[in-house]
């Protein structure tokens, strides 16, 4: 597969938090729909954000299911993920992206008007035909030489506000990408698995380094990122009906909107009295905002 229509993107509009990252290359080739660029101070969930999700060319079984899971938590979210259109995590991931209605970016270690081999090249044609993007820095002629690799990694942490490790060796190159990350001061995540298992090695290591935050159950990916569940009932929407709450219940509301909040949690977040909190909680509750199913976690405007 060959990509005709790319362009040179201009400098300062790069996509996401690319413009701002240590690794801001010279130059970015992209085919596609490029999102905006984002301040590193915007509000996470109010503008798409990128989350590179990493991995080895080999994975485990277990893999294409991994993958899935992890994707599909960021469903409903601003969240874009970016990979590197490679055999296995890497494609794994673009497919999740594409199966869960998310965006996708994918960073290649090419040129764009180079040719895309195989499987990988009928996925970028489908990430183009759904609103993703394709990009480089390297010109459009540049084949995929083997040092190009590690170097494309410094694209996939600069557009990302955090990096996911799914599997890998000891000394793969998604570990590459983590450390760029770490540099950066954003957040690493690894997936741990079975300490014999050699594609959990490099997410293990990582882990008991203490250098990654681990993610041990797929489903609270979008917790661990931040994100905030899209959709639900709205403030706005209650006021057109008639229902009004208090300004404290806004308040608390609004910075708990999406998530799974404990009640202390909620307490400290919002500097409030126990029973200035239950009676929020009463209010919101009744207005349909807020379930809770075992009175010690509550589930903000649909957060599971």
């Amino acid at each position: 597969m060959f990509i005709h229509n790319y362009s040179l993107v201009e400098k300062g509009k790069y996509p996401l938090l690319l413009n701002q990252s240590i690794y801001c290359p010279a130059q970015l080739f992209a085919a596609g729909a490029l999102p905006l660029p984002v301040s590193p101070d915007a509000t996470l969930g109010t503008h798409p954000a990128g989350v590179a999700i990493v991995g080895t060319r080999r994975p485990n079984r277990s893999a294409p299911e991994l993958c899935r899971r992890l994707v599909e938590s960021l469903r409903g979210t601003s969240a874009v993920i970016v990979s590197g259109l490679a055999q296995g995590i890497d494609s794994l991931c673009h497919e999740a992206a594409l199966e869960a209605g998310l965006p996708t970016i994918a960073v290649l270690a090419q040129g764009l008007a180079t040719k895309i081999e195989g499987t990988r090249g009928a996925l970028a044609q489908r990430i183009l035909d759904n609103g993703g993007a394709i990009v480089s820095e390297y010109d459009p002629e540049t084949p995929a030489y083997k040092g190009n690799f590690p170097a494309r990694n410094r694209i996939i942490s600069g557009i990302s506000c955090a990096t996911i490790i799914v599997q890998s060796r000891e000394e793969g190159g998604a570990l590459i990408t983590g450390t760029l990350c770490q540099k950066e001061g954003k957040p690493v995540f690894a997936i741990p698995g079975d300490f014999d298992n050699e594609v959990a090695s490099g997410p293990n290591r990582l882990l008991d380094k203490g250098l990654a935050k681990p993610v041990f159950r797929p489903e609270s990916l979008r917790e661990l990122l931040g994100f905030p569940k899209k959709g639900g009932q709205s403030l706005s929407a209650l006021s057109s009906i008639g229902c009004e709450l208090g300004e404290k219940a806004k308040a608390l509301f609004a910075k708990a909107n999406g998530f799974r909040k404990t009640f202390d949690e909620l307490q400290e977040e919002s500097g409030l009295k126990a029973g200035e909190v239950l009676a929020i909680l009463t209010e919101l509750e009744i207005a349909g905002l807020v379930h809770t199913e075992d009175n010690f976690q509550f589930h903000f405007n649909g957060a599971k």
